[in-house]
């Protein structure tokens, strides 16, 4: 069995929940040898954690190791396109979390730019860093593997399966991605991340989306594209006094905390897309598709599988029940095998394998691209109050 050398940048929660991941592929002998971090404790945390070979805080020292196959870089968005341009032109595979890119400020900006820059000039700066990635991407024998994990969980792959047996024409799909606020102080502020709820959780079902759909037009022999973008955002929670927020993780500066777009297609078919940081009792993950022919319904969080009811927290301070719940008292409903049923594995077990075999994923650059683009638009969309046309 080949063996696929790995160096994993950013030592944070997506970090540790590939490497979790990765020591589950059996298809293909994995080697965990680098882990890259500024922060030295984190770095040698993930370390001792899950086997690897070296932590440092030099990315340099992975792109000329000549044993790495695989790049996987886990930071915040910030820096996934200059890294992975990097890693692709030292010919190494990359594994890229989303979002793909996004704006985070030139130099003049007035800060906070999520409140002084247009919104036209984030949309067309991001457009010249995606077509630069894309070259870096074209010019590379190196493969560019776009970890949506929407793309590989069960549900999603079951509705493929269905939509190709039933050649399902998909008329209107819903999605949505909707948390109690994120616990990331980088989450507030547009400069770390490109944006909000839109860019931190629909990009989700908007990919699971984007993928269906392009699932369905295979079965079909046709070209589905994305024809135009419409969209709302708003910041919420900051109109609410102390007292009303206390029970709320949301604090953005200058990021929406709310987010409702409607995308067509050129099939004439659309899908709304949802996504927000004020939503409590636990995270909100779904895509459902009504189609000429049948509905289905994907439950991308395992929500039913296991329940629990405790009437305190005490010993359950280190105990991982389900994410962005704030409290473990009551009855709960318990993630078990989050991994498997959220797609991880299935995602880490075909990039080790698209590496090894020099092929092609099935959530690659292109999928990365029209999303990152279509949330962009989104925001166009919003500032100017109208439809974006692609």
């Amino acid at each position: 069995m080949k063996t696929v050398t790995i160096a994993v940048i950013g030592a944070g929660f997506a970090g540790n929940f590939h490497c979790n991941a990765f020591k589950k592929v059996n298809t293909v002998g994995v080697c965990l040898k680098t882990v890259v971090d500024t922060d030295a404790v984190r770095a040698n945390t993930m370390k001792e954690k899950w086997g690897f070979q070296v932590a440092t805080d030099d990315y340099e020292s992975v792109l000329r190791d000549p044993e790495i196959d695989v790049i996987d870089i886990t930071t915040p968005p910030v820096l996934h396109a200059d890294f992975s341009i990097r890693a692709l032109e030292a010919g190494k595979h990359v594994i890229c979390e989303k979002p793909l890119t996004g704006y985070f400020g030139l130099p003049g900006d007035v800060h906070p730019i999520g409140d002084t820059v247009p919104r036209r000039k984030m949309y067309e700066t991001m457009l010249a860093d995606i077509d630069a990635l894309r070259k870096a991407v074209d010019n590379s024998k190196a493969k560019f593997m776009y970890a949506e994990n929407y793309v590989y969980s069960p549900a999603i792959v079951k509705a493929a399966e269905l939509l190709r047996a039933k050649k399902t024409r998909v008329l209107y799909s819903v999605g949505e991605c909707s948390i109690h606020g994120s616990t990331s102080t980088l989450s507030k502020s547009w400069k770390n991340v490109g944006g909000g709820s839109l860019m931190r959780l629909g990009a989700h079902p908007l990919c699971g989306v984007l993928y269906l759909k392009q699932v369905e037009a295979q079965a079909h022999g046709e070209d589905i594209r994305v024809t135009g973008v419409n969209a709302d955002v708003g910041r919420i929670c900051v109109n609410l006094t102390e007292e009303e927020r206390k029970h709320l993780l949301a604090d953005p500066i200058d990021v929406e905390d709310f987010a409702n777009i409607t995308v067509s297609f050129s099939d004439g078919s659309k899908s709304i897309i949802y996504s927000n940081d004020n939503t409590m009792g636990g995270i909100r993950n779904m895509i459902k598709l009504y189609g000429n022919n049948g509905v289905i319904e994907c439950n991308m969080t395992p929500a039913d599988n296991m329940k629990s009811y405790f009437a305190d927290q005490t010993g359950l301070d280190s105990v991982y029940i389900s994410e962005n719940l704030q409290v473990k008292t009551g009855w709960n409903n318990v993630f078990v095998a989050e991994e498997t049923l959220r797609g991880y594995t299935a995602e880490l077990t075909e990039f080790v394998e698209c590496a090894s075999e020099n092929r092609e994923p099935q959530s690659g650059f292109p999928l990365a691209y029209d999303t990152v683009k279509i949330i962009y638009a989104a925001y166009l969309s919003a500032e100017e109050g109208r439809r974006i046309d692609f």
